[in-house]
């Protein structure tokens, strides 16, 4: 900014009238400005000899004079202070006018307030000076009329009075600017000694007064021309053109980079913008006003800059320019009918690095003054047209439709089909909702293979609630996704296993008359722009209008037609065809069913009020609940079971979770609780082993010091999957699962780990439980991540999985752990997992074989439910003929011991917990010797209690040595 003084401007404007010499501050320290002004005068009149001697009071009022005279603004400023100062600075003048000829020289106007015209024609006095440039005298009694009316004194002063008249001279160019007539009882000729410093003022600020005028009516006059010429040029019925010509206009004049309209949709204050710049936009991008960065323009109708920009928003406005930001005027553009806002008219990017001004914001208002008409009036029609498009379209679509009403699957197939022809979609899908079984079914998929050998899947049923195509048929409500990965519904692992990727995602609901969903579509990436628009909304709104009469009258003409062959089919046709009906709805609905209905048994929601108890309560630290339980020797067992949520919480707060993720407390308080309820009640596949692993995972990170070895999310993700890992477990085996071809087995067996896979969707509904999400904060990056982490670490408690990846896990040990490694990482979370779901056998004796007895109940269990199937079970599972001390032995050596030797190797203060193995492993072996010795190796018909009590047998050694 150009910052100027006062003693510098009138420095500047008496250098006009004396080009040599100048205020100097530094000659004159100490001086006022008043001394140095004094100075100057007396000095210009030494160099002209003159040796006029001003008296103090004139050196003042001539200071005054000259600071009034740069606050002129036009020649009528001008007059006006000649008129009432004049006299005040010249000696011996009583009054004086200044007159100057008009531009078009129709005539000679006196410069005052008024602009008062003097006389037609001009009197001589006056002539004569503009013409030869000579001062003139005369006595004020030949004063003519018109001239003397602006000399006051000339009429009323009692003295007689002479009048002069004195150019007013260019001091470049040396031609006549004006005239000053002066009136005093001593005016001479060698008064223009004494006026010569005013004089040349007076021409320095009226030359500039006249150069500034010229200049701002010159350039008037082309902005005029140049917003006629564009108001002539508006004859565009196509908006976007329309626009082209307006902001080119706008950036002409005001010198921005780049200029852009954001339109406003009265009804939902959404802004859309269809031009940038030069640039048409293939798409017009869409955005709520009122959460975007011009919201404050749209509420107050006021402009904004770049500073009334929240800095967090600027990114955004930068995408849509796809260039830096600089500076930023915003001016809305309001209705001169109604004052509501048509548009907001944005600049970027003045030139020249200056900021924009208030002169362009009259600018653009001046501009839509004339423009917003036209510009509303080809919008409204241009919305006309594409509504009758629309419609076009949609009639066509009908016709289409309702050809295929006798064939659901062709229906359905149409329906995808002109659903991706309205929208310009890559694909679609959709689905049906079985209001009895309460799943979303989907016959006919758009390309997409579940399937290994390629073949597409036929159908696919999932729960109601599930996902983005489930939110939809709840809700009822469209849902216009922009990123799908980022979207905490949606689930990629289709994508995955696939290889397509769902950028963007359209889902709609297809509803009834009643307004009841029968459906919904689901359409799959935009293929010309970045995502599907708010017309693309519209269009899919009025075509599942269509596609629910046709979907109803489709399942209605199949039941009149279902109706007219059963009446002529004859009685055993009737009944094997209802036969053939309730063996598809044991198929297709019944397993689904019952397992929904189970679920419903057991995942209720949990009591309003433990929630407030456990969110509200103070945390203690883990070693206040037991001074040891830190240590690997600590038996977690002993917490009686309803302080168990309580721990949960107590080790989620020390492992700084809580704060690290953002979790809230009423959260992880509902989520703990809700992953207890989930557990029934097994034997040993219960919530107590779930805590027990979750247990031990804490002390791992605690005693490992893990968090130098993973990611904090890994970490995070490894203690979620502890306490989720084996939800709804049924005290069976996978084996069982998959033989009784239960309910699970129907969902999960054609992907392997039944109850694992089984135990990840529990985790799912918790997670997507209202309320119950502890990833909830996390980023769309760490939240995909998060999921993914969970699912692979759930999958790794399959044994049958550990023992794939044991190869992997020793050559790792031999080699060296390295973080860096993404697949070391991930090799590690397992080994670390399946380490804690076998912890138990890591705690101390008394410990170990009484969680011993709980596995051997539930095995004994499964193997009685085996034998009234009439199956034969495996010797461990049947009570008859199991030999619990060599099982565990076996267990101990070819599952448990191998992990845990890993583990030392990468982890050597693992060594305390691989003791502690080989030492229950001596226990186990020394009841298997007593085994051997009084039962002759047979533990059939001895309970599992009588087994651990041979420990406390003495070992007759004699007998011993005898047989050996």
């Amino acid at each position: 900014m150009l910052v100027v003084t006062l003693h510098e401007v009138i420095s500047f404007l008496l250098s006009q009238v004396f080009p040599k010499r100048s205020l100097d501050a530094t000659s004159h320290s100490g001086n006022s400005d008043l001394n140095s002004v004094s100075c100057i005068h007396q000095n210009d009149v030494e160099s002209k000899k003159s040796h006029v001697c001003y008296d103090k009071t004139v050196e003042k009022c001539l200071y005054n004079f000259t600071v009034q005279l740069l606050e002129c603004e036009d020649v009528q400023c001008l007059g006006t202070l000649i008129k009432n100062s004049l006299h005040n600075v010249v000696t011996n003048v009583t009054c004086g006018s200044l007159f100057f000829l008009a531009d078009d020289n129709s005539g000679v106007y006196m410069a005052d307030s008024n602009g008062n015209h003097l006389c037609d024609p001009c009197p001589d006095c006056i002539r004569n000076v503009l013409v030869s440039g000579s001062p003139s005298l005369l006595d004020a009694q030949c004063v003519p009329p018109s001239l003397a009316q602006h000399l006051p004194a000339v009429t009323t002063s009692l003295q007689p009075l002479k009048v002069g008249c004195f150019p007013v001279r260019d001091r470049k160019t040396g031609s006549v600017l004006a005239v000053l007539v002066i009136a005093g009882p001593t005016v001479s000729e060698a008064t223009l000694a004494d006026i010569q410093v005013p004089l040349k003022q007076i021409a320095a600020c009226y030359s500039h007064i006249q150069r500034t005028f010229q200049s701002q009516r010159s350039n008037e006059e082309r902005v005029s021309q140049q917003l006629i010429r564009l108001c002539g040029e508006l004859c565009d019925q196509d908006a976007a053109q329309l626009q082209l010509k307006v902001i080119r206009y706008l950036e002409e004049e005001t010198q921005a980079e780049f200029a852009f309209l954001l339109l406003v949709v009265p009804e939902t204050q959404e802004l859309f913008c269809q031009v940038v710049g030069k640039k048409v936009l293939q798409d017009e991008i869409r955005f709520p006003g009122h959460s975007s960065s011009f919201s404050a323009a749209l509420e107050t109708k006021q402009p904004l800059s770049l500073d009334d920009v929240p800095k967090e928003k600027i990114r955004g406005i930068e995408e849509l320019v796809d260039t830096s930001v600089h500076s930023l005027l915003c001016v809305p553009v309001t209705s001169r009918s109604d004052n509501s806002l048509i548009a907001l008219a944005c600049l970027v990017n003045k030139l020249n690095g200056h900021r924009f001004t208030e002169k362009d914001i009259s600018t653009i208002r001046q501009c839509f003054r004339y423009t917003a008409t036209v510009l509303t009036s080809t919008l409204a029609f241009q919305n006309e047209r594409k509504l009758k498009v629309q419609t076009q379209a949609l009639l066509k679509v009908a016709r289409h439709l309702f050809t295929n009403l006798d064939d659901l699957t062709k229906l359905l197939r149409e329906i995808m089909q002109q659903a991706r022809n309205l929208t310009n979609a890559e694909r679609c899908s959709v689905f049906l909702i079985d209001h009895e079984t309460e799943e979303l079914v989907a016959k006919v998929f758009d390309g997409i293979s579940t399937k290994k050998d390629n073949e597409v899947q036929e159908e696919i049923r999932l729960p109601i609630s599930q996902g983005i195509a489930g939110k939809v048929a709840t809700s009822g409500e469209l849902l216009n996704i922009q990123d799908a990965y980022a979207h905490p519904l949606f689930y990629r692992a289709i994508d995955d296993s696939t290889g397509f990727r769902t950028r963007n995602i359209l889902c709609f609901p297809i509803k009834d008359e009643k307004g009841r969903i029968l459906g919904v579509a689901q359409l799959c990436n935009k293929k010309n722009g970045d995502g599907f628009t708010q017309f693309d909304e519209e269009i899919a709104t009025a075509f599942g209008i269509y596609c629910a009469i046709s979907i109803s009258h489709s399942l209605m003409l199949k039941k009149v037609t279902d109706s007219q062959i059963r009446s002529n089919l004859a009685n055993e046709l009737m009944m094997y065809h209802m036969k053939s009906l309730m063996l598809k709805k044991v198929m297709d609905a019944k397993v689904r069913n019952t397992l929904a209905n189970e679920l419903m048994m057991y995942h209720m929601k949990v009591s309003p009020d433990d929630v407030q108890g456990l969110s509200t309560c103070d945390i203690p630290h883990p070693r206040m609940l037991d001074a040891d339980f830190v240590q690997f020797s600590y038996a977690p067992r002993l917490l009686p079971e309803d302080r168990t949520p309580l721990a949960c919480l107590a080790m989620f707060e020390d492992l700084n979770l809580l704060t690290r993720w953002r979790i809230r407390r009423e959260t992880i308080a509902r989520f703990i609780l809700m992953v207890k309820k989930g557990y029934r009640n097994p034997p040993y596949h219960n919530w107590m082993h779930a805590y027990t692993v979750a247990q031990y995972c804490y002390q791992m990170v605690k005693n490992l010091k893990l968090e130098k070895c993973l990611e904090d999310i890994e970490i995070f993700s490894l203690f979620v999957s502890c306490l989720c890992h084996d939800i709804d477990h049924r005290g069976t085996n996978n084996h069982f699962q998959t033989a009784a071809k239960s309910v699970l087995s129907a969902l999960y067996s054609s992907e392997g780990s039944v109850l694992e896979r089984h135990h990840f969707a529990q985790t799912m509904c918790i997670l997507n439980t209202e309320g119950c999400n502890v990833f909830e904060n996390l980023s769309s990056k760490d939240y995909q991540t998060v999921l993914d982490l969970v699912r692979d670490i759930i999958l790794a408690t399959d044994l049958q999985h550990h023992f794939k990846i044991m190869k992997n896990l020793t050559e790792l040990s031999n080699r060296g752990y390295d973080r860096t490694l993404v697949r070391d990482r991930k090799l590690l979370t397992c080994l670390l997992m399946t380490a804690c779901d076998l912890s138990d056998q890591t705690r101390p004796w008394n410990n170990t074989k009484k969680v011993a007895a709980l596995i051997y109940k539930e095995f004994f269990s499964q193997g009685d439910m085996e034998k009234a199937r009439g199956w034969q079970p495996d010797q461990m599972y049947d009570r008859e003929k199991a030999h619990i001390p060599a099982v565990q032995i076996g267990f101990l050596d070819f599952v448990v011991l191998p992990a845990f030797r890993v583990l030392e190797k990468i982890f050597p203060p693992m060594k305390e917990c691989a003791d502690s193995i080989k030492n229950n492993k001596d226990h186990w072996e020394q009841i298997s010797e007593l085994v051997r010795i009084k039962h002759s190796g047979s533990t059939s018909h001895m309970t599992f209690d009588e087994v651990l009590a041979l420990e406390n047998e003495p070992l007759d050694m004699e007998l011993t040595n005898g047989e050996n």
